[in-house]
């Protein structure tokens, strides 16, 4: 294999930065992110072509080598991608478990990646089922319908979604995707043009965007909000586990509803999938016990 030529940039980081949990987010995890060799591999599908970048932290600077026809367009928007831009000050903890939390995920930003339907389709593969299961079904689609990202890195590209536009539901269904997810997987690809354009508009409108097609609601919606555009106040009304979650730190109630949990964040208004994904990563959860959501086989139907 022929290396390409790899493309350098260095950023002074303004404060703390923990690449893997700032990244490791529903959406972004799958074969197109690896951590390998000291740093954080991801590859993605620019407007300029194929990218696949390598991210390591270095004293108090982010490294950062791009292989790929989309390597510029990635250098240039790391700062966005990585929060520098972001303000965490902006959460004021009124719990101790958000403080313990917040004390502990000092590292932690919220990403913006900026490419909006390579993230919204393993959002969707997600929807109502187990994250085990989930992350084989995407894992297969990425390696059965992708290719290697450029350069040397251990990812894969996300699917072409102009590919995924042209199959039929029944291609996915031996990865474990039945019809229904499966035809809300090729209607994002084939209104991928449009929908990209969420990943840069006003908040309250690529919100009201996504919320028009139809198989994505405030579920999808809040997961890929986070990722994509780094929204501080994408809750994921919906989830299986965050509603005990979040009553569980904060009221110390093992189980909760999405009214509940809506009520208990609203002193967090603006913040609130802040304190989620904090929570998430740091509370420890909620008791376990009770029924669990049941593994699908899809595939074996």
């Amino acid at each position: 294999m022929t290396l390409e030529a790899a493309n350098t940039r260095t950023i002074v980081l303004n404060r703390p930065l923990d690449l893997r949990r700032t990244f490791m987010v529903t959406g972004l995890k799958g074969p197109s992110m690896r951590v390998a060799d000291g740093g954080l591999w991801r590859a993605t599908r620019t407007p300029d072509g194929p990218a696949t970048s390598r991210m390591s932290i270095v004293g108090g600077a982010l490294e950062v080598t791009a292989w790929g026809s989309g390597s510029d367009w990635v250098l240039e928007r790391v700062p966005t991608m990585i929060g520098e831009d972001d303000d965490p000050s902006a959460l004021v903890p009124r719990h101790e478990a958000v403080e313990d939390a917040v004390r502990r995920g000092r590292g932690v930003r919220l990403p913006r990646v900026m490419r909006l339907v390579e993230v919204l389709i393993p959002v969707i593969i997600t929807q109502k089922v187990t994250g085990k299961g989930a992350a084989r079904s995407y894992r297969e689609l990425v390696t059965r319908f992708s290719e290697r990202g450029p350069g040397p890195g251990p990812v894969w590209l996300p699917p072409d979604p102009a590919r995924l536009a042209e199959l039929p539901y029944y291609e996915f269904h031996p990865l474990g995707i039945e019809r229904k997810r499966a035809e809300i997987v090729v209607r994002v690809c084939r209104d991928e043009r449009r929908l990209e354009a969420a990943a840069t508009i006003d908040l309250e409108a690529a919100r009201a965007m996504l919320a028009r097609v139809r198989g994505i609601g405030p579920w999808t919606i809040g997961r890929t909000m986070l990722a994509v555009r780094g929204d501080p106040d994408a809750v994921p009304i919906g989830d299986y586990h965050v509603p005990n979650i979040v009553s569980w730190a904060l009221a110390g109630e093992p189980r909760g509803t999405d009214d509940r949990m809506l009520e208990l964040l609203e002193p967090y208004a603006g913040q609130r999938g802040r304190v989620v994904r904090l929570l998430e990563a740091f509370s420890g959860g909620a008791p376990k016990y009770g029924p669990r959501l049941a593994h699908r086989q899809i595939r074996a139907q």
